[in-house]
């Protein structure tokens, strides 16, 4: 399954498309142009150790490194995307960036084992290209070469290793969700689960120099302490975040389309607006409908537009000009009910929905609104 790459002003801000992947967009965050110079300065002693007298040349070098190690993150990233698509979920991109990288995939996994093999691919890729790595450095002679193999070697499997982690939002936390999940059948107690787990992990990083220096004895320097806190900050935040998003949606099984259906009266394209507005009174319905002369439904009528209008101009402006057109997504099945009536209303966003029950007949009209209130009411 592909994806036509997005126009420029679509991108998010400070994002630049480099390529893609199997349709995918490839996205570079701005942040990784700050990251890609502290790899070239932190590799450049190790650098001049192996072929001194390089001079600036050695910082050229440390970023090519920086650009391998990311393509390899890249490498992480896709793993997580192919597999999304392969399951039928649309990915929207890949994007690089300080900590690593992202993949936007539409929509969340409906069973556990979807969950499972998009979460534990990407650590499992890392793990392989860094065995690969390790197998390689023991052919390749002294060197530059041999050097960026190493380094690609031990942060690809650091990074599938600390993947494995079972918190949010990392992978391994993701892997413990769909374990949870498979074995509750509860998806939000998996998140949940998962997140305590994110937050845990967040206070032992936050805890790692006096770790070092307690248990290793081996002091913490500046940068230890400020790595230690983004880290920290980092998970403890896309924990917090995913366990209050697992919350929310507990909520939308809860919605169902039926009962929020708005009495609707149906009128002829032509009629006027006044006449139709006090029809609608008459039989208290609070939505309106146009009909072709056949009565096959053709348009909603838009509270908003009706509300522009002045009261003066109704009786000589017809009901279908104040009606969107029923294009396709505006019309929905009457049963539609959770996970299905969020996709359908954020696939084609709109004021009011048509709801049709099996036999065609109209049920009424669904209001965002409503749906939005409902949500906000209703209790998991």
């Amino acid at each position: 399954m592909t994806q036509t790459p997005p126009a420029g002003p679509n991108r998010p801000p400070g994002t630049l498309r480099i390529g893609s992947v199997a349709g995918i967009d490839v996205l570079v965050n701005s942040s990784w142009f700050i990251i890609a110079a502290l790899i070239a300065f932190a590799i450049e002693p190790r650098i001049e150790q192996v072929q001194p007298g390089l001079g600036p040349l050695k910082y050229v070098a440390g970023l090519i490194f920086a650009i391998v190690l990311y393509l390899s993150i890249l490498l992480h990233e896709a793993s997580h995307a192919i597999m999304a698509q392969r399951l039928g979920f649309r990915v929207n991109s890949i994007t690089l960036h300080f900590l690593g990288g992202m993949t936007e995939i539409e929509d969340t996994a409906r069973r556990p084992r979807q969950e499972f093999w998009i979460a534990v691919v990407g650590p499992l890729t890392s793990i392989a290209v860094g065995a690969a790595a390790v197998g390689l450095w023991f052919l390749l002679p002294e060197g530059l070469v041999r050097v960026a193999v190493e380094g690609l070697a031990g942060a690809n499997l650091v990074i599938g290793v600390l993947n494995l982690v079972p918190g949010l939002p990392l992978d391994g936390g993701r892997v413990l969700k769909a374990l949870v999940w498979g074995a509750s059948g509860n998806a939000t107690l998996g998140t949940v689960v998962a997140g305590w787990g994110g937050r845990l992990t967040a206070v032992l990083v936050l805890a790692w120099p006096m770790i070092q220096r307690e248990v290793f004895d081996v002091p913490a320097t500046l940068f230890d302490y400020l790595l230690v806190i983004v880290l920290g900050l980092f998970l403890w935040t896309g924990a917090t975040a995913a366990m209050s998003q697992a919350r929310l949606r507990g909520r939308i099984p809860l919605l169902v389309a039926r009962p929020l259906a708005r009495r609707t009266l149906a009128v002829p394209g032509d009629t006027p607006l006044a006449e139709a507005l006090r029809r609608a009174q008459g039989v208290d319905a609070s939505s309106i409908v146009t009909v072709s002369p056949a009565g096959t439904p053709t348009g909603i009528v838009s509270e908003s537009a009706v509300r522009a209008t002045p009261q003066e101009r109704r009786p000589w402006v017809t009901t279908s000009t104040v009606a969107r057109t029923l294009e396709e997504g505006l019309t929905l099945p009457a049963t539609i009910a959770g996970e299905d009536l969020i996709s359908a209303i954020s696939r084609r966003p709109a004021e009011q929905y048509l709801l049709i029950e099996d036999d065609g007949s109209v049920l009424g009209v669904l209001s965002t609104a409503d749906v939005d209130k409902a949500f906000r009411e209703s209790r998991p």
